[in-house]
């Protein structure tokens, strides 16, 4: 009976052997999801701020492990290969002594700043929103670890107190546009249909912001956008390509600019991610070029960022797409919200003085977590709006513990950020009619006569259509609330042509 014995358990070691060897060489599939789950049950804590999960143990090996295992493998089996490519044109390497910028990783680090004092009660406040002197910020020089020179920013100690300690105030009084007990719930939240209200928090860290956009050749409007998010955002994946949305091969106008110095203000805090390719079948189907570039602006950018966790905002956005910055930081420092979310933007045309009708709600971002597992590291699938019918959406909601409802920023009445649509000069409209995607069809580049500055001026001036319409505008000034983004007010002479229509008949 003991040699039985004996031998049974010798040949169940070799059957495990066996069978463990034919896995490593994947003639087994194994099923994982039991890794999953229960990952994602600690995902789930992080997003509704669990503080029995926010603290577990396993909360830094967490981040290792969808840095390390999870991405990994996704953007293996998920992203396109160059074999799939239509055409690949990579230029030589013009970063020179500062090296390969699109192949280098981000480290994430934890957001420092002390957002938040408590009152002598006890009761927490965001300083922003509360009725003191805003601290003053000076700027500092240093130098990266690329030899560069870079621009931070610090606060200085005016009515400014640490976390740690008191302010002289009983209880948060609120400035205007601020709400809630703490005065950290901007406007734009407070009037939207978030279903959570009531159950909103401050968090004691702050999550870290990833924004993630593709670039043509709308430097105006990026300077605008670096300048709006800069202290809300932690990292900008910035995406440009040797090959225009039609298909045909541009210089790399952007990485020029970075190198320059052009964004150095910024320069800490942009990845540059880089698309030597372009995808095959997409000069026939413009949306399949369209579709892409958020697909490879997504999987390479996060691919290279080290120190991800499952709470993380990623916010995808167009070039000509600026969200409000107290909706990011409201985001980044509260619990409570569902997810996905959209952002009611300001529509215009031409410039920020052709106000369109409306809003546009565009559906711009989720929580790294869920990325992951509905959207599959996929930027495109988060633009669309039927997440409930792909796979990973029930498990997600089960292993979050809430109904997932999406929401937006803002309201038609109550702006989010801005959207201005062919806002460029007369040049610049012309190459992006010449650059558009073979799909949206009628492709106005494709008519001569709509290609003539000219002919464009006029649209500017008017507020017309290449389709030889003319809407109504309601009327605007540089003074109402909510007209531009601050930053071109500020700096209104250079760019005039945003802001007062250069082309209006006195």
């Amino acid at each position: 009976m003991r040699v039985r014995r004996r031998r049974l358990f010798l040949l169940c070691c070799a059957s495990a052997c066996v069978v463990s060897l034919l896995s490593c060489y994947g003639v087994f599939h194994l099923p994982r999801q039991g890794l999953h789950l229960k990952t994602t049950t600690i995902l789930g804590g992080f997003l509704w701020g669990d503080p029995l999960v926010a603290t577990h143990p396993q909360s830094n090996l967490l981040s290792r492990i969808y840095n390390h295992n999870v991405a990994e493998k996704s953007l293996k089996q998920n992203s396109y290969r160059k074999d799939l490519a239509e055409e690949v044109l990579v230029l030589p390497d013009p970063t020179g002594p500062n090296g390969e910028l699109h192949k280098r990783a981000y480290v994430l680090h934890d957001d420092l700043n002390s957002y938040f004092a408590r009152t002598e009660t006890g009761d927490l406040c965001f300083r922003e929103g509360m009725e003191v002197a805003s601290p003053k910020v000076k700027e500092r020089e240093t130098i990266d670890n690329t030899g560069l020179r870079i621009i931070l920013h610090h606060q200085e100690e005016e009515n400014q107190v640490p976390m740690n300690l008191t302010i002289k105030v009983e209880q948060c009084v609120c400035r205007p546009a601020w709400h809630g007990p703490e005065c950290g719930v901007p406007t734009v939240v407070q009037h939207s249909n978030i279903p959570t209200k009531s159950h909103l928090s401050p968090r004691k860290v702050p999550r870290r912001i990833i924004n993630a956009i593709n670039i043509n050749h709308e430097f105006d409007l990026l300077h605008t956008r670096f300048h709006e998010l800069a202290d809300a955002v932690d990292v900008f994946l910035v995406c440009e390509s040797n090959f225009t949305a039609y298909g045909k091969s541009k210089p790399l106008t952007f990485l020029q600019l970075l190198l320059n110095g052009t964004f150095n203000y910024v320069k800490h805090k942009i990845l540059y991610i880089f698309l030597d390719h372009f995808p095959r079948g997409g000069r026939i189907n413009g949306w399949i070029a369209d579709d892409y570039l958020r697909t490879f602006l997504t999987k390479n950018g996060l691919s290279r960022i080290w120190g991800l966790r499952p709470d993380d905002v990623f916010l995808l956005n167009d070039a000509d797409e600026i969200p409000l910055r107290e909706g990011i930081i409201f985001l980044k420092l509260y619990d409570g919200w569902t997810e996905p979310f959209g952002i009611h933007l300001r529509k215009s045309l031409y410039g920020f003085y052709w106000k369109q009708l409306g809003t546009l709600d565009v559906l711009s971002g989720c929580t790294v977590a869920m990325l992951i597992m509905v959207y599959r590291w996929d930027g495109i699938l988060l633009r669309r709006r039927d997440y409930y019918t792909m796979p990973g959406f029930r498990q997600y909601e089960n292993a979050s513990g809430s109904i997932l409802m999406p929401w937006s920023i803002g309201s038609p009445v109550h702006y989010a950020g801005w959207h201005c649509s062919w806002c460029f000069k007369p040049e610049g409209i012309h190459y992006k009619l010449i650059s558009a995607q073979n799909g949206d069809f009628p492709r106005w580049g494709d008519f001569e006569e709509k290609r003539k500055l000219s002919y464009i001026r006029g649209l500017i001036r008017t507020g017309g259509w290449f389709d030889g319409s003319k809407p109504q505008y309601p009327p605007t000034h540089p003074k109402e609330h909510m007209f531009a983004p601050k930053y071109l007010l500020d700096n209104y002479e250079r760019y005039h042509y945003l802001l007062e229509n250069p082309y209006a008949k006195p």
